[in-house]
């Protein structure tokens, strides 16, 4: 059969990824791929380096993702598929692009671990992230804010060529693309199944159509299913093993500690391994069963990172599992393939430059007695031998070539799905030509709206687009019914901030773009202009952010408590938006308890409705007031009862942390997500 490119329906249990929280994220979320300082003096220098460049100093522009719940209902995801004889691969571009599946028709397997529902959990940059198929991680260290979120989508002609046949045409290929807003570098994802082949080619490219050097980063993830005999295969003999200490240890593969390392099952807590393939080495990772069969990955040389992350068996890892899927349904592992060494590290590229690179997947069928024998040296040999026989080098390096004949190729037929509207902003804002990845101006929306005033007419709206005022209104009031519009931070759009008339909303963006650059005296003064203009919410919970970051804790601490409580009060209105409402408690009440001010904390949590009060978070947040009052016996009595806080964020400890403050007795099983030793 020719190879095809539709449109379809997929119905999955899902819970809704929920609202963007309306707050600008002036922190970063707890990320928990750092390192110590200290632990940088050790590394090679190339790798400390780049461990040190350019780390994230928030998820700005993006807003974060937490409106999710565990709630799931059957939904219908609309789902792109590309099939030829030997393969069927499902994407889903409504959620970062990723593949939800690859099956394998002679053999009828699904070669990766799909998970069978849908389920937003707190492990991306941004908040909500979901497992399984394979992610697309740009940006920086961690899972990329675009996992939950729509991209562009096309068709476009595939390179001809590079299927079994070396004249086979080239047939269709889906293109997926975004502006990825953290750095603000587009990129592109082209997926094509060759006549006759059993691989899935998959190119990419990064590009930066800027006047400065820009840090990236990029992970491709797999996840693969984590049976008892499976073992992970890949060209090295050392591995950087990093755990959720945040310490990064040179260790040799595959025994390391009393088991071997290349079997995912053996590690007791979750972890990492970033392995050391030699620069000449051909780049590719296998997950083969006990029988010898399974998935491999390989790519072209500038793909050089391969990486094992497991859940560990440990009571945390299982519980993580069983968060992210339906219970009884199996587990999984990730091998991955990524820029640089580690994920820890971001890679330089130059004004106008580019990275790209091609990506092979598909079905290995090893010896299995070679595969788990003991020698690994020979067992990672017959692996390759038995990709070259597949898929070999050479293969690869041309499918890259004639791809890059292609990758400029405009989409064919309009698109199949529709990303944000922040690229076509940024192409107007800068003129870029992007051959082959297009940003209409008609994807540009409500939240684009005001930007497009401040670029075309040199002002900012005082009345955000994103939400109207509700007529006649006045004063806090008129605050509290609307929420702001989605803050830009680049130094081109601080610079048309800087320039505009100032107003409540020019001046509380300023102060946005300006925290963001690190200039924090002047992002106050930008906030208290803003705040003297009209007392919203948001530009209260600035200054009062920017207070309980103050070096001195005793004098930042209490400004920053009354400021939340202020940015509460103007809240409060009947026609204040819940989702509002919602972030300045959860943000306030840690706060007023770090203040010593529980009764208020208190007043603060019981200003939501009972229904949102039951929510597992508000149900964690009560149970810290009650300890703060002394009521330790109340607030065990909410852990007795049962709650589940749907946002619990990767490697958080604030369950065990509040559990021990209460009892001595074992942290309770369905309340351990530990990731590490205690």
């Amino acid at each position: 059969m020719p190879t095809t490119l539709r449109s379809t329906t997929l119905t999955l249990p899902a819970a809704p990824v929920g609202p963007a929280n309306p707050l600008p994220p002036l922190l970063p979320l707890d990320e928990t791929h750092t390192l110590d300082e200290g632990e940088r003096a050790s590394l090679p220098a190339e790798m400390a380096r780049q461990v040190g460049y350019e780390p994230l100093r928030s998820v700005l522009p993006e807003r974060v993702l937490d409106g999710y719940t565990r709630e799931r209902a059957a939904a219908s995801l609309h789902a792109l598929v590309l099939e030829n004889e030997k393969l069927r691969v499902t994407v889903l571009p409504g959620y970062g692009g990723r593949i939800h599946s690859l099956h394998h028709k002679p053999t009828g397997r699904n070669l990766l671990y799909t998970n069978p529902v849908l389920q937003p959990a707190d492990f991306a940059l941004n908040g909500a992230w979901y497992s399984g198929g394979v992610e697309w991680n740009i940006g920086a260290t961690g899972h990329t804010t675009l996992s939950c979120a729509p991209l562009h989508a096309a068709r476009v002609p595939a390179p001809a060529g590079t299927g079994s046949h070396p004249a086979a045409a080239g047939g269709e290929m889906l293109r997926l693309w975004e502006w990825e807003r953290l750095r603000d570098t587009p990129f592109q994802v082209d997926l094509w199944l060759p006549e006759n082949s059993d691989f899935l080619y998959v190119g990419v490219r990064v590009r930066n159509p800027h006047d400065r050097t820009v840090p990236v980063y990029w992970w491709s993830n797999i996840a693969v299913p984590e049976d008892e005999g499976t073992r992970v295969l890949v060209p090295a003999e050392e591995t950087w093993y990093f755990a959720y200490e945040r310490r990064l240890r040179r260790i040799p593969v595959p025994e390391w500690d009393g088991a071997d390392r290349s079997y995912p099952p053996a590690s007791e807590f979750p972890a990492d391994y970033f392995y050391e393939i030699p620069a000449s080495s051909r780049k590719w990772i296998a997950s083969l069963d006990a029988q010898g069969t399974g998935l491999v990955q390989t790519s072209t040389s500038l793909l050089r990172g391969r990486k094992l992350f497991v859940w560990g068996h440990g009571p945390g890892g299982r519980r993580w599992q069983e968060w992210l899927t339906e219970p009884g349904t199996g587990g999984y592992a990730e091998i991955q393939a990524g820029l640089a060494r580690t994920q820890l590290e971001h890679v330089p590229l130059g004004p106008g430059q580019e990275f790209a690179w091609l990506e092979a997947y598909g079905p290995l069928d090893a010896d299995p007695a070679a595969v788990h024998g003991a020698d690994w040296a020979a067992a990672r040999r017959h692996a390759e031998s038995r990709l070259e026989e597949a898929l070999p080098r050479a293969a690869v390096d041309a499918a890259y070539e004639a791809w890059r004949g292609c990758a400029d190729a405009e989409p064919e037929g309009g698109l199949l799905a529709a990303g944000s509207g922040w690229g076509a902003l940024e192409v107007a804002r800068g003129g870029y030509a992007l051959p082959g990845t297009p940003f209409p101006e008609e994807t540009m929306g409500e939240e684009q709206r005001p930007w497009l005033e401040l670029l075309t007419k040199g002002r900012f709206p005082e009345v955000p687009a994103t939400g109207s005022a509700v007529p006649g209104a006045t004063g806090h009031g008129a605050a509290a019914t609307r929420v702001p519009a989605p803050s830009l931070v680049s130094r081109e759009w601080r610079d048309l901030l800087e320039c505009a008339p100032s107003g409540p909303s020019t001046d509380y963006h300023l102060g946005v773009a300006q925290w963001h650059a690190g200039d924090r005296a002047q992002a106050v003064r930008s906030w208290e202009r803003s705040v003297a203009a009209e007392a919203t919410p948001w530009a209260l919970r600035c200054l009062a952010v920017a207070d309980a970051q103050d070096p001195h804790p005793r004098v930042g601490l209490p400004r920053a408590a009354e400021r939340w409580l202020a940015a509460v009060e103007a809240a409060a209105s009947p026609r204040a938006p819940a989702v509002l409402v919602e972030a300045l408690v959860r943000e306030a009440v840690p706060v007023l308890l770090a203040a010593g001010r529980p009764a208020q904390a208190r007043d603060v949590l019981e200003r939501l409705p009972a229904e949102t009060r039951e929510r597992g978070r508000y149900r964690l947040l009560l149970a810290q007031v009650l300890v703060a009052e002394g009521e330790t016996g109340a607030a065990r009595e909410v852990f007795d009862a049962g709650f589940e806080v749907d946002d619990l964020r990767e490697g958080d400890e604030v369950l065990g942390e509040t559990w021990a403050a209460l009892t001595d007795e074992p942290l309770p099983e369905r309340y351990d997500f530990r990731m590490r030793p205690a």
